[in-house]
């Protein structure tokens, strides 16, 4: 009887420890860096622990991001699903249970009858063993023609601008000194633009020729090319207009024809310098003021350390708390964000960058960018100290599965600093109004920055949230980088400025 008895409590070991475990993970914490954790960002380990768990699910069939036909099934993105705002705010205000980490994966499902583009929480994390189908209101399909582009579909699409173009070298090599055939040097590129096509369903892109020059994007050749890529059959794709010079052409060999016949207003652009192209980031000239420029400007010091903590990914500063993550789709987010223990906002985030452009060539007057297609959160690469961040920052890698066959580290992508404003936070001078003063008195001004960046192709977005010692926040972003232009037609100066001898600065 006792040796039953011992053989029934040793079976009823591990379940014991299974309900310890249990309870222990789903206890409340409070360690304010743990209550952060539940909106960090997934962990390498997270994101090759989802991908592996859905390339081994046979009915998904999934195949490899890089190379292969386009029409297959693909992951294209991972990134953390956030927990529901009520068990969260369960967890972190009321001890309840921690919510459960999922995983958000959007599937490329090209390989089928009914192409389309689905969405699926993982989990639990981290080691996940289900999945759920994420659907719209109304159960409606994402079609497979509305998804964003890939590394592999550029690759495809920049052959298929070679392949056509091949009768129109002539032409550019007499109008530009560059070409698209046998290139190592003198090489012509592509911008594409958005939206794809103007109805639903459609795949068609209006791409602006460039010189292949640092800051290409200041170098249209003038040419203009807009391509069907629509069938997930590469063979299939075809030009069907093309604009050069303010003309409209039907057919790549309606333009060579033009050309040969002599009939073509011919845009020659000039030789490109070897050496302080306008486009470039050479510093060159010099200030009429004579003041110096050689020199070093003011810099930022942390004369007795820094005044703030960083706890994995939970972020103090005075009466400050909160939580953060880099969301590989659409950038920075705050979570929890807390003055002096109150909740001020329980979510701040990026969430779009819209750019709408006119103009007189089809490329500008159809250019409506929404940048988050092009994965904003994904495209913070890595910040300079010094010059991005002062050299008293601290500077955090982000982790990214996007278009990959696994996790791609992005170092120093962002930063976090606190920054002098130059302005006093308060201050009062009261005078004796006889020359003298019954009493001055002033606080500095001073804020604490979390920045990262977004290069979207031509544009660089500096995303900043602020947080001032009085409780103020703020929310800023920068402009930078590279304007969206075109070529310079008279007839386009109804839509922006000249702003060289044939460009023109879109509005």
């Amino acid at each position: 009887m006792r040796r039953r008895q011992r053989r029934m409590w040793l079976l009823g070991l591990p379940w014991a420890l299974a309900l310890l475990a249990t309870v222990a993970s789903s206890s409340p914490s409070t360690d304010p860096s743990d209550r952060g954790s539940i909106f960090a960002d997934l962990s390498p380990e997270e994101l090759r622990a989802v991908r592996t768990f859905l390339m081994k699910r046979p009915e998904l069939g999934l195949s490899p991001n890089q190379g292969g036909p386009l029409a297959k099934n693909s992951l294209f993105l991972v990134e953390l699903l956030p927990p529901k705002k009520r068990p969260a705010l369960r967890f972190l205000e009321h001890g309840g249970p921690r919510p459960r980490r999922e995983a958000r994966a959007i599937i490329f499902f090209g390989a089928q009858a009914e192409p389309n583009i689905t969405e699926l929480a993982v989990g639990p994390l981290p080691r996940p063993s289900s999945y759920r189908v994420l659907g719209f209101k109304g159960g409606r399909a994402v079609p497979f023609s509305a998804r964003p582009m890939t590394r592999l579909e550029y690759e495809l699409l920049y052959n298929a601008l070679v392949a056509a173009m091949a009768p129109l070298e002539p032409l550019l090599r007499e109008a530009t000194g560059f070409g698209f055939q046998n290139c190592s040097e003198r090489c012509l590129t592509f911008s594409d633009i958005a939206p794809r096509g103007l109805g639903p369903g459609e795949r068609r892109t209006w791409m602006v020729i460039q010189r292949f020059v640092e800051g290409f994007f200041l170098h249209p050749a003038g040419l203009e090319v807009l391509l069907d890529h629509g069938d997930p059959d590469p063979r299939r794709w075809a030009v069907e207009r093309l604009w050069y010079n303010g003309r409209y052409f039907s057919s790549v060999r309606e333009l060579a024809e033009s050309h040969e016949r002599g009939t073509l207003p011919l845009a020659r652009l000039p030789e490109p310098p070897a050496r302080q192209l306008f486009s470039s980031y050479e510093p060159r000239g010099r200030f009429a003021s004579g003041t110096p420029t050689e020199v070093h400007g003011a810099k930022v010091c942390e004369p007795q350390g820094r005044r703030y903590r960083l706890r994995g990914n939970r972020l103090e500063y005075g009466g400050w708390s909160l939580a953060f993550r880099l969301r590989s789709s659409a950038g920075l987010q705050l979570f929890d964000v807390r003055f002096d223990g109150e909740r001020v906002a329980y979510e701040l985030s990026v969430q779009e960058a819209i750019a709408f452009y006119g103009g007189h060539s089809p490329a500008a007057m159809q250019t409506k960018y929404m940048d988050a297609g092009w994965a904003m959160g994904a495209s913070s690469f890595e910040l300079a100290r010094g010059v991005d961040c002062p050299e008293t920052a601290t500077f955090l890698d982000a982790f990214h599965l996007l278009d990959a066959d696994g996790p791609v580290r992005f170092p120093n992508a962002l930063c976090v600093f606190e920054l002098p404003t130059g302005v006093p936070l308060r201050r009062h001078f009261d005078s004796d109004f006889q020359g003298g003063f019954h009493f001055y008195a002033g606080l500095e001004g001073r804020a604490l920055v979390l920045r990262t960046t977004s290069t979207v192709y031509n544009y660089d977005y500096i995303w900043d949230f602020l947080l001032y010692p009085n409780g103020v926040l703020e929310a800023k972003v920068h402009a930078t980088g590279y304007i969206h232009a075109t070529f310079y037609t008279p007839e386009g100066r109804r839509y922006g400025s000249r702003v060289h001898s044939h460009l023109l600065g879109n509005i």
